[in-house]
């Protein structure tokens, strides 16, 4: 197939905007599935985190036909954490599909991918999803569209950018898409003939030429070894095919590609030759890296390497040395937690490690903590122990010497009554507020300028604030002034004074001390945090004391203990609430938070 009869496309959109479900209705109504063929639901979503949180983590390719032209798809990332995935998606595609909720409108997200899609200059089309909410403010969010388009262009300078946009409305639940914004049924067919018309361009390469393809993503099959995934920019590429690898830094080496697919529906077929513009799967590469290059090894001449935004935010990450260490997971030695980390960097641009002066640790620096959450939960998955320490932003020092720290606008959509109470919290994290608007009845949105380190651990006060009603997402803004010192967390911990296991008469003798992390007959070990403290300060206690039995026993005379119950701990909470001077011990089995310094007699109780 030529490339005129071609188009690659991303699909992108805010989390919870609608963006994998529309994909799975484009799917049903393409005719990509035979009649026998089953279809799940988000099937694009295809790792258990994703499918369990509901949100797309990596970015994932697929491809369909429609009226004799392929159409590449990209399903994207919705979470500004994962925005190193959707920055190379671009790279591979010539125009994007921008999804926006009718009633939330465009939200953190959706900027940060405008901003990158008009950077490049792509054309860009939007789809007003979830018309049929009995909340949705059409009109309303028709403006705020158009406002950010005109907001993204004069602050990236490209006045040139063709501000006409075509707009579609409609339900992907549903079914349907409209150029008619009261059209209420339906179905795909005007959304797939937008998609082969002439508004997005075919793909912009050289058909004739020397080869030129950059790797923009990396899989793995147990038969074919290592793949690299991405657009062949300039010539073709054949199967047994010589070609000329460029890696980082210059570095230079011939192979021969031992076979070639291309992307069909949700699966995979094998090629003999692909043409410029064409997604590929390529194996026979060993040593692959997102951002490399294959050139013709007459003529080596490798594209621009890829590059994404700095992490903003690093954790510490070490072998597990507490004393349950090798009990419920495979004991992980720091050779083999660095071939962990090597791994998880080539997998993500935006990821960065570096070892430090203690050989046991290294510095994972990453976009945010849910990024960081989701490598460390898979890994935990995968049966190996883990620490993990508080995140930390990543400072800059200015040419005049000051320090500088990244900041985040933060936009939060909540009920009206919980106002007062976010914008203290917030206040207490150095949030200065930057817009308030009613959004609808009972509703506002409310827009914070913050030090990203007071977004870390923000999460879960929120929800508790807001009693699950708040919505809430942030994009980075640059570095600012440094504002200061802030405290991880007001209350301090309750610490285990010895290795031993949990009583309920200690349990319940010790509800008065604070919110309580352990249940009865659990393995504890002296300096593992059991709870968290009423006051500010930590305090070492006794979870393990017995009550001493005496010879005279009467009916009715003990007490019946009766203890609130313990929610079950995640890897996210264990980053949110822990303070500098603690670790995440991480297992497949448990989550515990333990001190660096374990015994009681060498640590400090006054925070």
């Amino acid at each position: 197939m030529s490339f005129q009869k071609m188009r690659n496309l991303a699909i992108v959109a805010h989390v919870d905007h609608g963006k994998t479900t529309l994909i799975d209705q484009i799917f049903k109504q393409c005719g990509t599935f035979a009649a026998h063929e089953q279809m799940g639901e988000r099937v694009m979503d295809s790792g258990d985190l994703e499918r369990e949180r509901g949100i797309t983590i990596r970015a994932k390719n697929c491809a369909l036909t429609w009226n004799g032209t392929r159409i590449n798809l990209l399903d994207t990332p919705g979470h500004s954490d994962f925005g190193g995935e959707v920055e190379r998606s671009l790279s591979m595609v010539d125009g994007v599909m921008l999804l926006v909720d009718a009633a939330e409108g465009p939200l953190p997200q959706t900027r940060f991918v405008l901003t990158k899609a008009v950077e490049k200059k792509l054309k860009v089309g939007v789809i007003i999803n979830k018309v049929d909410r009995s909340d949705a403010r059409i009109e309303e969010v028709e403006t705020e569209i158009e406002d950010l388009f005109i907001d993204i262009v004069s602050m990236t300078h490209t006045e040139d950018y063709d501000l006409h946009f075509p707009i579609f409305y409609g339900s992907g639940r549903a079914g349907y898409i409209s150029a008619d914004k009261t059209a209420r049924s339906g179905d795909l067919k005007p959304l797939l003939d937008f998609f082969t018309g002439e508004y997005f361009p075919a793909p912009k390469v050289q058909a004739e030429g020397g080869l030129q393809f950059m790797v923009a993503n990396l899989s793995y099959s147990n038969y074919l070894g290592q793949l690299l995934i991405g657009r062949i920019e300039r010539g073709k590429m054949k199967v047994n095919q010589q070609v000329t690898w460029v890696g980082e830094n210059d570095v230079k080496k011939n192979y021969k590609i031992s076979a070639l697919q291309i992307f069909d529906g949700l699966k995979q077929t094998q090629v003999q030759e692909a043409v410029a513009g064409e997604i590929v799967i390529v194996s026979g590469i060993e040593s692959g890296d997102i951002g490399d290059s294959l050139c013709d090894t007459d003529n080596v001449e490798p594209l621009p390497r890829l590059k994404v935004e700095p992490p903003t935010v690093s954790v510490f990450v070490s072998v597990n040395t507490s004393p349950f260490a090798g009990q419920e997971g495979e004991y992980m030695t720091s050779r083999n937690l660095e071939e962990f980390l090597q791994e998880a960097v080539k997998k993500n641009v935006s990821l960065k490690y570096a070892p430090t002066e203690d050989p046991k640790v290294f510095e994972l620096k990453a976009r945010g903590e849910l990024q960081i959450a989701v490598v460390f939960e898979e890994l935990r998955r995968a049966g190996s122990e883990v620490m993990l320490s508080r995140p930390n932003v990543i400072t800059k020092v200015a040419e005049d010497g000051s320090l500088l720290e990244p900041f985040e606008k933060l936009v939060i959509d909540i009920p009206t009554e919980f106002t007062g109470a976010i914008t203290e919290k917030l206040a207490e994290r150095k949030g200065k507020m930057d817009s308030m608007v009613p959004m609808g009845e009972g509703r506002s949105r409310l827009e914070f300028i913050i030090p990203s380190r007071g977004m870390i651990g923000y999460r879960s006060p929120f929800l508790t604030d807001t009693k699950g009603t708040g919505l809430m997402s942030s994009y980075f803004l640059g570095y600012q002034p440094h504002v200061g010192k802030m405290l991880g967390r007001n209350n301090g911990a309750l610490i285990s004074d010895r290795r031993g296991k949990t009583t309920a008469y200690a349990l319940f003798n010790l509800l008065s001390s604070g919110k309580q992390f352990v249940v009865v007959g659990q393995e504890v070990y002296e300096g593992m945090v059991v709870g968290e403290s009423s006051r500010a300060n930590d305090l070492n206690i006794n979870v393990c004391r017995e009550k001493h039995v005496s010879s005279v026993r009467t009916a009715g005379k003990d007490e019946n203990l009766i203890l609130p119950a313990v929610p079950p701990r995640t890897l996210e909470w264990g980053l949110d609430w822990i303070d500098e001077d603690e670790w995440v011990e991480v297992t497949p089995k448990t989550i515990r938070v333990r001190k660096k310094v374990l015994e009681s007699n060498k640590r400090n109780v006054v925070r």
